[in-house]
């Protein structure tokens, strides 16, 4: 699909959305399926900033209203992370400890916290992230209880009730990935690396949680790797 939006419309919802493969799937399912879809991305001083211009293109290319919010004057708050800090990208496989250093303080609560904003005054129903199962074991802001509990403040935090849904929460990279391909989705459209090189480095735990996705697919990766 092409164009702006599905004209059978089944209302507005907003959709975290970063240029990687998962929220990639969630947002083009999601307007595959009818919702009128309103992506927000968050500049947090991240390393990997070359996501933000993959989303702005395929925001562009699909006519979806992108709004990218410089929240970088945050970044001295959130400190201790790879993908903030100069500490180096960890390599290996993603449920490794080392994993950890990726980890941003705070970050989904931050970015819901203000997408719900958003959600209200444009009066959406609801705001979509895309947490996954994979997640689990090293992002304690990707899990069922966080989803659970943030869910259940947003629907008493405004006049309007939000709801926050997470619809790969219970379902790994691997499966995200074979919904998106039943759908037809192009993920040459995608940006995952932590590196934010030309290429993908091909080494660092997203990289390989993504690679061993199409592995088990049985598809080769379309994005280029050093």
């Amino acid at each position: 699909m092409t164009g702006s939006q599905n004209s059978n419309t089944k209302g507005k919802i907003v959709v975290i959305y970063s240029g990687g493969m998962d929220s990639y799937t969630v947002l083009r399912q999601a307007a595959l399926d009818g919702y009128e879809v309103y992506p927000v991305a968050f500049n947090y001083g991240q390393r990997h900033k070359k996501e933000l211009d993959v989303a702005q293109a395929v925001c562009d290319k699909y006519g979806y209203p992108f709004q990218l919010v410089d929240v970088s004057s945050i970044l001295p708050l959130l400190k201790g992370s790879a993908l903030t800090d100069d500490i180096d990208v960890p390599e290996g496989h993603y449920a490794e400890a080392s994993m950890q250093q990726t980890v941003v303080p705070n970050r989904n609560m931050i970015m819901l916290s203000m997408a719900v904003g958003y959600a209200v005054s444009i009066g959406a129903e609801a705001v979509y992230f895309g947490a996954h199962s994979g997640d689990h074991a090293i992002y304690p802001d990707c899990r069922t209880e966080f989803l659970d509990a943030m869910n259940s403040v947003c629907q008493i935090a405004n006049y309007e009730a939000v709801d926050i849904r997470a619809p790969f929460i219970a379902q790994n990279k691997i499966d995200i990935l074979r919904t998106g391909l039943a759908l037809g989705l192009d993920y040459g459209e995608t940006w995952t690396c932590y590196k934010g090189l030309e290429k993908a480095c091909g080494k660092c735990g997203s990289c390989q949680e993504r690679l061993e996705a199409f592995e088990l697919n049985g598809v080769k990766d379309p994005v280029a790797y050093f």
